[in-house]
This record gives C-alpha cells, structure tokens and sequence, in this order.
C-alpha cells in the first residue's frame, strides 16, 4: 500500500493593512504664540485632528527665540501678549518670502484689520472650535496640499487649562490699576478666555476693566467666584 504524505496546510494570508489617507496638515509644524492655556488647548486640539505637530510660546521674547533656532510651516499669533502686540511679530514673519503662513487669533473681532495690515494671511476670531476654518485658512496658503478641509465637531478643551487661565489672571489683577497698560492688557486676556469658555458675564466685566475702577473691581470678583467653583462656567 502505498504511502500517504499528508502535506501542511498552506500559510494563511497576511491580513491586508488599510491604508489610512493622511489627515490635511500631516507633517506640519505648527507654533503658537498664545499666553492663554485654555485656547492653546483649542489649538492642541485642532492640530491633532488634523496631523500637525504644535509648538507653543507665550510671550513675543520666547517666540522670536525659538523662531531663531526653527522654522514652522505655520505661525498662529495672538494678537495681545504680555510684552506687546503679536501684529508686530506679524510684521517681522511676513516682511520677507517666502515664509510661514501666518495666522492671527483673538477674541476681539476689531483686530482683524490690523492684523490683515500687518500682513497677516488669515484671522481666527477665538474661540478657536472650527475644525473646517483651522484647516482652509492654512490649506489655500499650502498650493502643494490641494484638498478639501474636513469638518467634525471638537470636544471642548481641557477644563484645567481654564482654571490655570483664571489663576493667572487673579494673581495679574492684584495690583493692576485702571488706565493703565496691565490693566489693558489683563482685560484683554480676561475678555478672551472668557469668550472662548462661553461666559458672558465675565467677557463684559472685562471690556470695563482697563478703564474703570467699577468694572476692574467687578472683574476680580467674578473671577474669584469662578475659582471658587460656585458657577457651572467650567
């Protein structure tokens, strides 16, 4: 009788690997020059739906440091930063090309013109929650990243990097006094975490808080009334 060989069964398949279609920013860098935690964190956000890599800085100082040693492809500058206008870092990043794409954030509408002036390629008016907005205004300035932006909803940041802001911003308002530059700039940064976390009733503190002593005051006490926990703004 013959012998029977009995032969292994053949390899199974090596499971096909699904090729994931790059996400619009991938390979980007990105730097924001922003003091606020919590809209560096919308920011954050918005880098990693769309594939960016995100660098921070807060102050101009830090900004002009770190763009000494590295090149972005992107720069998203807020427009009031505690060492003086982001439309003059503005002006220096867009005075030679090429060069970055750079976009302005801020929570106040009325820098858009001089923000545009300065040489800015796009605005963002805070909160920063589009996931679509983000990625067109750097997409049409990137002709070698031809395709259509994606739109999905954002969850929202991070609510410790409100509080931080909050913190900060308690410490800035001890001896800030009316009519004067802290002050302005403190009202600003208040006004704008504001806006982006939804609340009202502080954002509007806020606009009478560089110039009156009434409005400053009012602003103290609803930012320690938010520290404290006692409202559902965070």
């Amino acid at each position: 009788m013959p012998h029977l060989h009995l032969l292994p069964d053949p390899p199974s398949p090596a499971p096909r690997r699904t090729m994931q279609p790059a996400l619009p920013l991938s390979g980007l860098t990105i730097l924001a020059v922003e003091d606020s935690h919590f809209a560096a964190e919308a920011l954050r956000l918005l880098c990693h739906r769309s594939g960016a890599k995100l660098r921070r800085t807060e102050t101009l100082e830090a900004a002009r440091s770190h763009l000494d040693l590295y090149r972005p492809d992107a720069v998203v500058v807020d427009l009031s930063l505690p060492d003086g206008s982001g439309a003059a870092l503005i002006a220096e990043l867009t005075a030679d090309a090429p060069g970055p794409v750079v976009i302005a954030a801020s929570g106040d509408p009325s820098g858009r013109e001089a923000a545009l002036a300065a040489g800015a390629h796009g605005f963002m008016e805070k909160p920063l929650d589009s996931l679509a907005l983000f990625q067109q205004m750097l997409l049409q300035h990137l002709p070698d990243r031809q395709r259509p932006p994606e739109d999905e909803a954002l969850p929202p940041p991070d609510p410790f990097s409100l509080r931080e802001d909050l913190s900060r911003a308690a410490t800035l308002a001890t001896d800030a006094q009316p009519h004067s530059a802290p002050a302005r700039y403190l009202a600003g940064f208040v006004s704008g975490i504001a806006r982006s976390s939804g609340d009202t009733p502080l954002e509007q503190a806020a606009r009478s808080a560089a110039d009156s002593a009434e409005g400053l005051d009012r602003m103290k006490r609803l930012i320690l009334t938010r520290l404290a926990g006692s409202t559902g703004a965070f």
